[in-house]
């Protein structure tokens, strides 16, 4: 984002993923794993001595998550838009390669600023349609929404939510990797990388190939020869994990600026859900009452967390992905409808939509959501709605007061007072625009 409002040479070399975590003779996967551990647990399947030895295999190495979080979606998503030079997504962080591709990384800058490329060349309208495709065939995390958006906006070009779901709904997810599926980022690397799933998005039309790159190719001529070496990790198109991939984006009187959900971590049971609400006005009050017995709440129910967003908690913490209340785990029950105004980390999964915008904490409907209220998802349909009349939710919207903040004054207060909604990327909103030696200068 830097780099982007600066507009000089740069590129982007990410640390590389850890390589893949072992324990009891199988691979598990940095935070996916744990989610699931930490549920066995609560659920009482599981001891908190073997929750503990797992964790001590699952971070063996130096690097980033090696399942598709955060980390490796945008070092996907930065070699996808091309600010990246090839590989830099999935080569393991201790591996040699990753050393080399450093080295070529500080030989190319000198080349970019030689040749004056600056990242207003690079991070085109195009550059950002590719990305939004690739998110989708990797199973990404649904952060990199708000991270696009921002680093869209700080170059001028207009950032829509709804490019989400137009590019990526007929994208397939190719990837088998977690937690969508079951590999892992070191496996990924040995599949071909981010270059080898590429060139299958780019043989089916998918991508724009003729856009330049930081290695001073295109994007079509970074991937032309890239080998698939394992149809298992990197899936043919015929033979997808998920045929429709992508982000969803939902839209409805609870999300009127539009909230996001991950199809392929999402349970296919629940895409199409109606149920009553279990409301949480913060993440203490969530923390203060899931483990009670008496939690009026069955599997039907949908779990609403509010007060999470970028002015709500500020910052908008990755609480989105609630975990299942201990009772319900016991009974098998392994998946929920969430909804929050909060992220979630990308190596989380479940039916889980997040980002619901406007927030609570700005007087968006999540606020006006009572325990009993019934939700309808339906991910098809692209829609989200709280089942309430509107005569009743104008009665509780002059109720309603805004929380109180958590800090006033500083830093934080110019965060809360000048933070965007998450549609529009999170940024603060005076650094949107273009700037740097991007913009244009009057001639003397």
């Amino acid at each position: 984002m830097g780099a982007a409002s600066c507009d000089l040479p740069a590129l982007v070399l990410s640390g590389g993923p850890m390589l893949n975590g072992k324990w009891r003779g199988r691979d598990v996967g940095s935070g996916t794993a744990i989610w699931r551990l930490s549920e066995a647990v609560r659920a009482g399947d599981l001891a908190a001595e073997e929750l503990a030895d797992a964790e001590a295999g699952m971070a063996r190495s130096a690097g980033h998550c090696m399942t598709m979080g955060t980390a490796p979606t945008m070092a996907s998503m930065v070699e996808a838009l091309g600010i990246a030079l090839p590989h830099n997504a999935a080569t393991p962080a201790v591996d040699a390669r990753r050393g080399a591709l450093a080295q070529a990384a500080g030989r190319r800058i000198v080349g970019l600023v030689q040749e004056d490329v600056r990242p207003s060349a690079i991070l085109t309208r195009g550059a950002f349609e590719n990305a939004e495709r690739v998110c989708g065939a990797i199973g990404g995390s649904t952060n990199a929404v708000l991270h696009l958006i921002a680093i869209a906006g700080r170059v001028g070009v207009p950032p829509t939510l709804d490019d989400w779901d137009a590019l990526g709904r007929d994208v397939p997810t190719l990837l088998d990797l977690e937690p969508s599926g079951r590999f892992l980022m070191e496996d990924f690397y040995y599949a071909g990388g981010l270059p080898a799933l590429m060139r299958r998005l780019l043989e089916r039309g998918l991508l724009h190939g003729a856009l330049p790159t930081v290695s001073g190719r295109s994007v079509a001529d970074n991937v032309a020869r890239a080998p698939v070496l394992s149809d298992e990790v990197i899936r043919p198109a015929t033979a997808p994990l998920v045929a429709q991939g992508g982000l969803a984006v939902l839209r409805g009187n609870l999300a009127p600026s539009g909230a996001v959900l991950k199809p392929s971590a999402a349970s296919r049971a629940l895409l199409v859900h109606r149920g009553p609400a279990v409301v949480f006005d913060s993440i203490k009050d969530y923390h203060a009452r899931i483990d009670d017995p008496d939690l009026p709440v069955t599997a039907d129910s949908v779990m609403v967390l509010r007060n999470c967003g970028p002015r709500g908690y500020p910052g908008m913490a990755e609480v989105g992905n609630m975990g299942l209340p201990p009772k319900l785990l016991r009974e098998g029950v392994t998946d929920m409808v969430r909804v929050s105004d909060a992220r979630m980390s990308g190596t989380a999964y479940g039916t889980v939509v997040l980002q619901v915008a406007p927030e609570a904490a700005v007087g968006g409907p999540l606020a006006l959501v009572s325990d009993g209220d019934v939700i309808a998802l339906d991910v098809p349909a692209r829609t989200l709605v709280l089942e309430v009349a509107e005569q009743e939710l104008a009665r509780r919207r002059a109720l309603w007061a805004p929380p109180p903040p958590a800090m006033e004054g500083g830093y934080q207060g110019l965060y809360v007072e000048r933070v965007l909604q998450a549609d529009r990327g999170c940024d603060l909103d005076f650094f949107v625009g273009c700037r740097g030696h991007a913009t244009p200068r009057p001639s003397h």
